[in-house]
């Protein structure tokens, strides 16, 4: 080849000899990662029907409240209750926050009250005021005597929805024949980016989705969709300034360690998955900025929390585009799988063939079982 004189940047179309320099790389910057799905794992069970259900039971509770006036919070005895049926003659009692211990004597289901001893065994009278919590310490049989009525709990019935995620597939006969750069077949190609995109759709609508409110279960008409994350916690539902949550835009160590523990004080389990949005988690890494020291050799500036321990548990921190900002999932991840109904985990199903082209379907059945709602929280309300 002779020398021309001209830069290959002008030569433009005078020069066919110099061939394009094309990557055999097709890059994809859209996001698609899926940390919630990862962190859960595949699931041992597959759904069996598109009305998902499963069963919940619990321990008869220890603890309730004074519901009724208090007229002489330091000798009252006769103590309306909410829920008079946890009791029973001989159990010990103690208020939240006192030292004075009571034992009950008497139990009156139609008025729903308790007769107590006041400052029993020695201890001191401390005043009494409704709303007040009861915790029972223990019951105490009488030698000899003929057993009390049988206690139980009634098992519950849960139930989710699952629903379908499809994308179709479809390329002309000429680009199936055709070589394409960077992919060496274009049909399997279009199923990798549909099969990210469900999987993408699919970690949303566990976070976020909602089921109908009419014909949840789906009809001709009616679309059927799974109750996520959020619409399904309701016991650890916490926002700042209500209840115990102290008021704040931004997540503190006092507002995750309340949170824990009241997942703590109302299952059997704490939470292991701390599941945020990017402004939270930048004010989670924050926890240890007062405190974090280097030393002159240092050369690498880290400002990451991954694991938070505290007293209610150890958690994992992790990052999520799809928790809505200003808000914190706190997650007991042994209690909830993303299940398949049976022979609908995703598949390929290709289409009749009409014209020149070939296509296919790419379809998935899921839905989400979380198990015990209130072994799971949430803190909603947070600054954006």
């Amino acid at each position: 080849m002779s020398f021309s004189g001209k830069a290959t940047y002008s030569a433009g179309a005078t020069l066919p000899e110099i061939a394009e320099d094309v990557s055999d790389l097709v890059s994809i910057v859209s996001p698609y990662e899926t940390p919630l799905l990862d962190a859960l794992g595949d699931p041992m069970r597959v759904a069996r029907s598109t009305v998902h259900e499963w069963l919940e039971d619990e321990l008869l509770p220890n603890f309730d409240i004074i519901s009724g006036a208090i007229t002489d919070g330091l000798n009252q005895t006769a103590l309306e209750v909410a829920h008079v049926n946890r009791f029973r003659s001989g159990d010990q009692l103690r208020a939240a926050g006192s030292r004075e211990t009571m034992l009950v004597v008497t139990i009156n289901v139609l008025t729903a009250t308790i007769t107590v001893m006041r400052g029993y065994g020695g201890s001191t009278n401390e005043a009494l005021v409704t709303g007040a919590e009861l915790r029972i310490i223990g019951n105490a049989a009488l030698e000899g005597d003929a057993a009390d009525a049988a206690r139980f709990t009634a098992r519950s019935r849960k139930q989710n929805y699952t629903q379908i995620f499809s994308a179709t597939v479809e390329v002309s006969g000429s680009e199936l024949a055709s070589q394409s750069l960077g992919v060496a077949d274009e049909m399997n190609y279009q199923k990798q980016l549909r099969i990210r995109e469900l999987l993408r759709d699919m970690e949303n609508s566990v976070i976020n989705g909602r089921a109908a409110a009419v014909n949840p279960a789906g009809t001709s008409t009616t679309r059927r969709t799974m109750n996520g994350l959020i619409s399904m916690i309701l016991t650890n539902y916490l926002r700042p300034g209500v209840g115990e949550l102290p008021m704040g835009d931004v997540v503190t160590e006092e507002m995750l360690n309340t949170a824990l523990r009241s997942i703590w004080m109302n299952s059997g389990s704490p939470a292991d998955l701390i599941l945020v949005a990017p402004t939270q988690k930048r004010e989670i890494n924050g926890f240890m900025a007062a405190s974090r020291r280097y030393a002159g050799h240092d050369e690498r500036f880290s400002d990451l929390v991954n694991v938070y321990e505290s007293d209610f548990g150890v958690c994992r921190v992790v990052l999520n585009r799809y928790v809505p900002t200003g808000s914190v999932l706190l997650l007991n991840t042994s209690h909830i799988d993303v299940l398949p109904l049976s022979g609908r985990s995703f598949f390929y199903k290709p289409l009749a063939t009409s014209g020149d082209r070939e296509s296919g379907q790419i379809i998935g059945e899921y839905t989400l079982e979380l198990r015990n709602e209130n072994a799971h929280g949430m803190i909603s309300g947070l600054g954006a």
